[in-house]
């Protein structure tokens, strides 16, 4: 095994994604059941999401759906990936996190992200809009305040006042900047925009200032990475969740996940099969060889500490059997 994937951690985020013919409930319940075997296989991190009003996502309530991640599993660390910030009060966010770490002590990590609702009609339902995402450096430095007993409020938030969660910048758009300039760990994708990423993560590196939370620079990169026996049943886990995001770009909603069977019966669109394809290239898909082979350039071109997994999948058992896969490859081992 390459040293370079041996003294990488590998972590995993669930976005307990709805699949045709199941519904939310089973989805929430997958994500529980799939954080006990990642916790088996020795895998670092386990996060989830949070989506508002997405027929394909049942993710809803990230801490909620933690507290609940955490009673089931040992020893992997769990966390959000992320709450969006801007939905929320800092105070609320700071005491959801306190409880949470108060609990599961030593486990818990703060993934926080800057989007706001993905419809007018969401954000209406959230009472918030488009523009406070502007204020998300604000609304971070509030939040790590309550933690430090420092809020501008004069507030103490309880049970938070003195814990150390710890925070994690989702870079999306302006978030490298955010994170660099706060002293944060980054998590910033995707594989499939190689150079891109690459920029934001120099720019991060280049204008970090050390915090009371990172002494230096830590990059977590995410992406889509598929393990199976040969490159066709690898290609094939990647299938219906290409088609859910060519459905959404052209129908406006996220669907549940279809069987792969499905959409390759499907006739569709030249516009419709151009996102579809799309949303096929760029991912380290393949063999265990094939794979390692794709992460060892990829963390030797990022320099990353970590690597954030987000294959979903309507297959759940070969799902599990690709990460098994990866944990192979890493070279995990249960703590």
């Amino acid at each position: 095994m390459s040293s370079v994937i041996a003294s990488t951690r590998f972590s995993v985020l669930d976005r307990s994604r709805t699949r045709e013919g199941h519904d939310g409930p089973s989805a929430l319940r997958d994500t529980v059941r799939f954080a006990r075997e990642l916790d088996a296989l020795g895998y670092h991190r386990v996060w989830v999401s949070e989506h508002h009003g997405v027929p394909g996502v049942a993710g809803s309530a990230p801490t909620v759906l933690a507290a609940a991640v955490a009673a089931a599993t040992r020893t992997i660390r769990v966390g959000t990936g992320g709450v969006m910030l801007p939905n929320h009060q800092p105070l609320v966010v700071a005491e959801q996190f306190g409880v949470l770490e108060s609990l599961f002590p030593g486990r818990i990590d703060m993934g926080l992200g800057r989007s706001v609702g993905f419809t007018g009609g969401v954000r209406k339902a959230l009472g918030r809009d488009k523009d406070d995402a502007d204020d998300f450096a604000s609304q971070l430095a509030e939040l790590l305040d309550f933690f430090r007993g420092t809020s501008a409020t004069g507030v103490r938030a309880r049970p938070s006042d003195g814990l150390a969660v710890p925070p994690f910048v989702l870079a999306m758009g302006e978030g490298a900047t955010i994170a660099a300039e706060a002293g944060l760990p980054m998590v910033i994708g995707d594989l499939r925009n190689r150079e891109k990423m690459l920029r934001g993560i120099d720019h991060y590196r280049a204008a970090f200032r050390p915090s009371a939370w990172a002494s230096e620079p830590y990059v977590v990169v995410s992406g889509t990475i598929a393990v199976a026996g040969s490159p066709q049943a690898a290609h094939r886990l990647l299938v219906p969740e290409a088609w859910s995001m060519a459905y959404s770009r052209t129908h406006g909603t996220f669907p549940p996940l279809p069987p792969a069977e499905r959409v390759e019966a499907l006739t569709m669109t030249a516009k419709e099969r151009d996102f579809y394809e799309s949303g096929l290239r760029g991912h380290i898909a393949g063999t265990q060889d094939q794979v390692a082979d794709g992460l060892e350039t990829l963390i030797k071109e990022s320099g990353a500490q970590e690597v954030l997994v987000t294959t979903s999948s309507y297959d759940r058992e070969g799902l599990l059997e690709s990460y098994r896969g990866l944990a192979r490859v890493a070279g995990l081992r249960p703590a």
